[in-house]
């Protein structure tokens, strides 16, 4: 058998705080454990190395040779796990890892969150993005930033705060718009190529549009699993994308993608911060809420 299998540690710590101490009922009230718990525990480590580590005199006791020769040996070992352990609060303390869709991670948190480590530059940052439903008890992360309806039960045991409401429009680049042109009415996006048609966004736009016949079965489908994405397959030239303006607004400004329709549609979802009620008092957690929150307030989406 091992020795780290054998080695008492709680038997340890008690002998460590009464020969710092001196004192059986000292070392009991600074470790919250009775006096015939702390005699327990000094007999028990005294059994397992087979020798007496206290001479107990009346009114004091005495370390004995064998005493005084583990006495500094366990005083450093537990300060070394100490000092260990407070290293790692504080790495922990000081990294806070936000797992993060790749379109909100590329097109709005990555673009501020310099503003965030300004206010909290003690912080480090680390973006893991995903798109799948998170599991904290498994998957890496402090926080999640998640797409749902977030309706009661939708994520159990978690608080969530909302940041933005989904909304949703077609897109296209300046040389596919001359290609295709004219584009007069919604029913002529029908003669270019979707990308993605599968997209539920589409067939939700089609019938705030009044097209609710548009026929989208059969067209050929581009899964790339992310807004940013199908948004540089639009800039490319290669289809017309239906995205988040909120999102795209550089790019509409600058002329690289053009909304043929200022018709904007919604399914009723919207990105929500999420993290477990246990984190709720986490000081990393708390200073990201906080900042993302209040620029929301101040820069709405």
């Amino acid at each position: 058998m091992k020795l780290s299998r054998q080695i008492p540690l709680n038997a340890l710590r008690v002998f460590e705080a009464v020969s710092r101490l001196m004192s059986f009922t000292r070392a009991g009230e600074e470790l919250g454990m009775t006096q015939t718990a702390v005699s327990y525990q000094v007999k028990l480590l005294e059994g397992v190395l087979g020798e007496l580590l206290f001479r107990r005199l009346p009114r004091r006791i005495e370390l004995t040779e064998a005493g005084e020769r583990l006495k500094p040996k366990v005083s450093e070992a537990f300060a070394l796990l100490d000092e260990a352990m407070s290293a790692a609060r504080t790495a922990a303390d000081e990294l806070l890892v936000i797992n993060t869709t790749p379109t909100f991670a590329a097109h709005w948190l990555a673009r501020r969150i310099g503003n965030f480590q300004l206010g909290d530059p003690h912080i480090a940052v680390r973006l893991i993005t995903d798109t799948t439903v998170m599991d904290f008890n498994r998957d890496p992360g402090d926080v999640a930033i998640r797409a749902g309806r977030g309706g009661k039960g939708e994520w159990p045991g978690l608080v969530t705060h909302h940041i933005m409401d989904l909304d949703f429009a077609p897109m296209l680049s300046p040389s596919l718009l001359e290609w295709v042109k004219p584009l007069d009415s919604p029913r002529d996006l029908l003669k270019c190529k979707l990308i993605d048609p599968g997209d539920p966004w589409w067939r939700r736009w089609f019938d705030a549009a009044g097209i609710p016949d548009a026929d989208l079965e059969g067209r050929p489908r581009n899964l790339f699993g992310s807004q940013a994405l199908e948004a540089s397959s639009a800039i490319a030239g290669h289809g017309v994308a239906i995205l988040t303006p909120a999102f795209y607004r550089e790019e509409l400004a600058n002329g690289r993608l053009i909304m043929p329709f200022d018709l904007v549609a919604s399914d009723g979802s919207a990105y929500w911060m999420v993290y477990p009620e246990n984190r709720r008092s986490q000081p990393k957690i708390r200073a990201f809420r906080d900042w993302l929150l209040k620029d929301i307030e101040a820069h709405p989406l």
